[in-house]
């Protein structure tokens, strides 16, 4: 089997006396698409940040195209680039679309204004957005909003290929959304993933049971802080797991407690 892009190992963490994930093991390989699932509370968000070097596990080792990860947060330095679209966005409201897409360019890199509009149109022409770059995220709709963060995603330097992002990290990008908005950006996952010179692997977090049947290629199911099931969209039918199909169900009967996804 090919060397995965992106491996954990062991990975552990908790927040104050919280445990949240408890030695997981995972993978990402090449040109794949990975749902993360599960009830609320159970880590999900906590892996990608993981990923992406934005949260330091307590315990473990992070793996990128077979080289150990020995920095975090701020010292991070890994051999290919991974972007992380937020749940919410996170955009910054006094920054232009075309500043917001653009932001690390402006601020790291050595291109000339013009040019990084350029650039920054065409991601936004990507995405589906063509000629917002002078609105703000307040004359927005959430759906929109969510495509200028794919677009700042995938911006690229050409300066510096290797900064460029081969992975993204998607936590939640059709929350809040939707049905119609939900499948624009269900669409827009894909035609990322297959457009060249994007990033063609990506790890997506998500509840929404059509985002996960349309987005993902592998699934993993998360519950008290362990992977309980791994599978493919087509073993959600058959399978036996009785956490998955009391997810897959709604039910609040079954071995998943409401107190477990209920807020504290």
């Amino acid at each position: 089997m090919a060397e995965p892009l992106i491996e954990l190992k062991g990975i552990s963490k908790s927040f104050g006396q919280s445990p949240i994930l408890d030695q997981i093991d995972l993978r990402i390989y090449r040109g794949e698409a990975l749902a993360i699932i599960g009830p609320s509370g159970t880590g999900k968000s906590t892996i990608l940040r993981i990923i992406a070097g934005l949260l330091a596990p307590d315990a473990g080792d992070v793996f990128v195209q077979g080289q150990r990860r020995a920095g975090w947060v701020d010292d991070v330095a890994d051999p290919i680039g991974i972007g992380m679209v937020f749940q919410q966005a996170a955009l910054f409201d006094s920054l232009t679309v075309e500043e917001n897409v653009g932001f690390l360019l402006y601020q790291h890199s050595k291109l000339p204004r013009h040019r990084i509009r350029e650039l920054v149109e065409e991601k936004l022409e990507m995405v589906g957005l063509p000629g917002i770059g002078e609105r703000y995220p307040a004359q927005l709709s959430g759906g929109m909003r969510k495509r200028v963060s794919f677009a700042r995603a995938i911006m690229a330097n050409p300066d510096h290929a290797r900064d460029n992002p081969e992975v993204l990290l998607y936590d939640e990008p059709t929350a809040g959304l939707d049905p119609i908005a939900s499948t624009v950006i269900e669409d827009l996952i894909r035609d990322l993933q297959a457009a060249q010179g994007v990033c063609s692997t990506y790890a997506i977090v998500t509840h929404q049971d059509s985002t996960i049947r349309r987005t993902a290629d592998r699934i993993i199911f998360l519950y008290q802080g362990k992977v309980q099931w791994e599978g493919t969209v087509s073993d959600i039918e058959a399978t036996d797991n009785l956490l998955v199909r009391q997810f897959f169900s709604g039910s609040v009967n079954g071995p998943i407690q409401v107190s477990d996804v209920l807020p504290r």
